[in-house]
């Protein structure tokens, strides 16, 4: 085959067999260019972008690679910083590129999720039942009009209301048709992350880098903002709405607005061709500092570590998918109900807020053996919980766009006054703070109907950088943690958590008369302690009092996850613990001591000297003990408001938010 190769020495031509070793056209273009590195020569099918090392394609040959008769290729490297002995042979070139056999390609070592995994492994066509109007061949046959469809059929999407493609179906339209039965690895990546930086240092080597010089080689080129085709998480779903209530606890309490971390893991999502859903099996709930009308929080947090590491031991692995925060306001004339604050006319994400998404997901980027760098945009979801038009809840779940996610990375845009507006950063020649801003264009129709392209300097509409992304919860509720009634983290005044509360519960459950299940015991207080075990909180909690160890605490985790938590024997692994007997010797402090008798003979006489505790029934001692519990949980002296569901702590007659009498 003849391959055209075009570098800042020229344009050259290259006699290869297409079954030849790429080491071969190394050393062909080396032959040209005698000063060149071959360590930074890199190949790419465009003038700029998609470039790739030649030193991680070694070992495949260009039919594998794709290369065809009469391909034009572009050549760039970096010449050597000291002079050595020329390279004049192709010999000596395979020779120095033999070095390199043992790199792998970055994306070959990517450890892609479950879900990205399973997608793989599928044809992910969308199938369709026999058509009785056209269909005129047999039950074993198949025509036009019955034959399944690609995952990225637009008029199927388009019949069905799906937005945007999934992540997979988007990457089978960018792969070819003749190389979808062959290995990933066969092939080049279709996906390259966008950036809008200056390369520094310039591909040509011809200039000092920015901000000393720059030129259109190292320059990054001009942005149109326009809808992105696909997205990378397609459907959020709460595995139980008990996880939001519990959420939307402190605010109904105190007014004001709180921030947590989704814990949960993804999934395929059938209702999208080839579509992946994140569900939300716990909310997280790092420090903060809440106000009425906004919060303050510290990302990443101290505990944050700790947090991934626990989530992963559970029996599904677990990781962060996103984060959800309130913005909640009573309306002033009625205040059981709330302000519909976001909607068409007005945001549904501010610019800060909008930013704030974008240094998450670029902090979380996504493992994808698709890409020229092993990852590819990020599956965090940013999940808001405001006020509907008829003056109720609802959660609302966006990502941000990958331009959006360059842009901030690029330092390019800021949040202004207006929560709507976006606005784009002045240029910067100041060594040390040097940014380079491009010309940035939108689209939009005018008054008269017309699709106008506009400047986007100095500020254009935050809807541009945002991506929709449904959400909803089970019909049949299957939550991986079946409590949610622990005291939740940093909320201090209002749930404080403790050793001594954690002890109390367990004491009052009796968890230190269940024994395994070889010996017998109650079931019912087998499956009571299992259901109470089962809490995110309470596990996360555990973990810093310092009363069980790490491997004691992932079998904790992994018990507390199991499908089968009610089976007899699920509880055994933990039972055999040092840390779980640890834990049932403090409990057993901390129980109520019972009155046991005296062993007073029995008689007329005896009656009127044997301790009065000794005629109460036990049950009224468990009584008395369960009372005081709930009273040391805070909860005494607070009142529902039945009109706004608000909790009021004060002694008055009528609620403080709603103003309505709470009798």
């Amino acid at each position: 085959m003849l391959l055209r190769i075009r570098s800042k020495d020229g344009n050259f031509r290259f006699e290869l067999q297409p079954t030849a070793n790429i080491s071969e056209l190394l050393a062909k273009i080396l032959e040209t260019a005698p000063d060149a590195d071959p360590a930074s020569l890199t190949i790419s099918n465009q003038p700029r972008g998609n470039e790739v090392l030649v030193s991680t394609l070694t070992g495949q040959n260009l039919q594998t690679l794709g290369f065809k008769h009469g391909d034009l290729l572009f050549a760039a490297y970096k010449t050597r910083a000291a002079p050595q002995v020329p390279t004049t042979s192709a010999s000596t070139a395979a020779a120095d590129t033999s070095n390199h056999d043992a790199a792998k390609r970055p994306w070959e070592a990517v450890e892609e999720d479950g879900v990205d995994r399973y997608w793989r492994s599928q044809e992910g066509k969308i199938p369709r039942g026999r058509d009785s109007r056209f269909c005129k061949h047999g039950t074993n046959a198949m025509c036009d009009y019955c034959m399944p469809l690609e995952p990225y059929d637009a008029a199927y999407h388009t019949e069905h209301s799906i937005k945007h493609l999934s992540f997979h179906a988007h990457l089978r339209k960018l792969t070819p048709k003749a190389s979808s039965s062959a290995s990933i690895t066969s092939v080049l990546p279709p996906l390259n992350p966008l950036s809008y930086k200056v390369k520094d240092p310039c591909p040509t080597g011809g200039h000092a880098p920015w901000p000393a010089g720059i030129c259109t080689a190292c320059q990054p080129s001009a942005i149109t903002l326009q809808s992105q085709p696909c997205r990378m998480v397609d459907h959020l779903e709460i595995a139980s709405p008990d996880i939001v209530d519990r959420f939307l606890q402190a605010w109904r309490v105190t007014g004001v607005q709180r921030f947590g971390w989704l814990i949960g893991h993804y999934e395929p999502y059938p209702d999208v061709p080839m579509g992946i859903k994140a569900v939300v099996e716990a909310i997280h709930e790092p420090p903060q500092e809440g106000e009425i009308d906004g919060l303050t929080i510290g990302v990443p947090w101290e505990d944050e570590p700790r947090i991934r590491a626990l989530a992963a031991h559970s029996t599904t692995p677990l990781q962060i998918v996103g984060y959800i925060f309130t913005d909640l306001e009573p309306t002033e004339e009625n205040r059981s109900k709330l302000k519909y604050k976001r909607h068409p006319q007005s945001f549904f994400l501010s610019s800060l807020e909008v930013i704030f998404a974008a240094h998450v997901q670029n902090a979380n980027p996504t493992p994808s053996r698709a890409s020229f760098t092993g990852k590819f945009g990020s599956r965090m979801v940013t999940a808001v919980l405001t006020g509907t038009e008829e003056g109720g809840i609802d959660v609302s779940a966006y990502q941000v766009s990958e331009q959006a996610c360059a842009m901030v990375d690029a330092d390019m845009i800021e949040a202004s006054v207006d929560p709507g507006i976006v606005r784009v950063k002045e240029e910067d020649r100041e060594v040390g703070s040097a940014r380079y801003v491009p010309d940035v264009f939108f689209r939009y129709k005018n008054e008269y109907g017309l699709d106008v392209q506009k400047n986007a300097k100095p500020c254009f509409p935050v809807e541009y950088l945002l991506v929709n992304v449904t959400h909803g919860f089970p019909q049949n509720p299957s939550p991986l943690f079946r409590s949610a009634k622990y005291k939740i983290e940093n909320r201090p005044g209002l749930e404080d958590q403790s050793a001594e509360d954690v002890l109390r519960q367990l004491a009052q459950a009796e968890a230190f008369d269940v024994p395994e299940s070889t010996h017998g015991g109650d079931p019912h207080k087998r499956q009571a302690l299992a259901r109470l075990l089962s809490d995110w909180h309470l596990i996360a909690f555990l973990g810093t009092t310092g009363l069980i160890n790490e491997d004691d605490l992932r079998v904790l985790v992994r018990t507390a996850t199991a499908e089968d938590i009610e089976r007899p024997t699920a509880l055994d692994a933990l039972l055999r613990t040092e840390g779980w007997l640890t834990l049932m010797t403090f409990a057993q402090e901390v129980a109520p001591k019972r009155p046991t008798n005296t062993g007073l003979p029995s008689g007329s006489g005896s009656s009127a000297h044997a301790p009065m505790d000794t005629d109460i029934p036990p049950d009224v001692f468990d009584q008395i003990a369960r009372q005081e519990a709930g009273a040391s949980g805070g909860s005494a002296g607070v009142r529902v408001c039945p009109h706004c569901t608000f909790e009021n702590a004060h002694g008055g007659s009528d609620c403080e938010v709603c103003g309505l009498p709470l009798a």
